[in-house]
């Protein structure tokens, strides 16, 4: 009886630091996606990492690539978070959006964590060939 307590007692000491990471990191998305909802792109952009906020400079050109290019996320009806996976070495969130028409959309969110807490680095949308809304 006292290795089965001691085995249990590892095994929910080992999964979590990965529960924790998990609700940090679908933390930081859910902010980011209320702050779109809200037109609040400067509070957007600081979730995103430092090499996209590089790349788009401020949040001004960050809110218009957001607008045009995932009008999901600026406004989503629905909000599902799916798998989070490492993939050679990298940390991945996999989200499911409806939109305000209905549409369902799969996204991967690439995160990484910084001294900061969890930012954004990349998100791609994924054939959602399947997923029913």
């Amino acid at each position: 009886m006292r290795h089965v307590l001691i085995v249990l007692l590892l095994s929910l000491g080992l999964s979590l630091p990965a529960s924790a990471q998990s609700a940090q990191v679908e933390s930081t998305i859910s902010s980011q996606i209320d702050a779109f909802r809200a037109d609040d792109f400067p509070r957007a952009f600081t979730y995103a990492s430092p090499m996209i906020q590089g790349i788009f400079g401020n949040p001004g050109n960050f809110g218009v690539m957001v607008r045009n290019g995932y009008p999901m996320v600026h406004r989503p009806a629905e909000v599902r978070y799916l798998d989070l996976r490492e993939i050679a070495g990298r940390l991945y969130q996999k989200v499911q959006i409806t939109d305000a028409q209905g549409r369902v959309h799969l996204l991967d969110y690439e995160m990484i964590e910084t001294e900061n807490g969890w930012k954004i680095n990349g998100v791609q949308l994924l054939e959602a060939a399947g997923v029913a809304a």
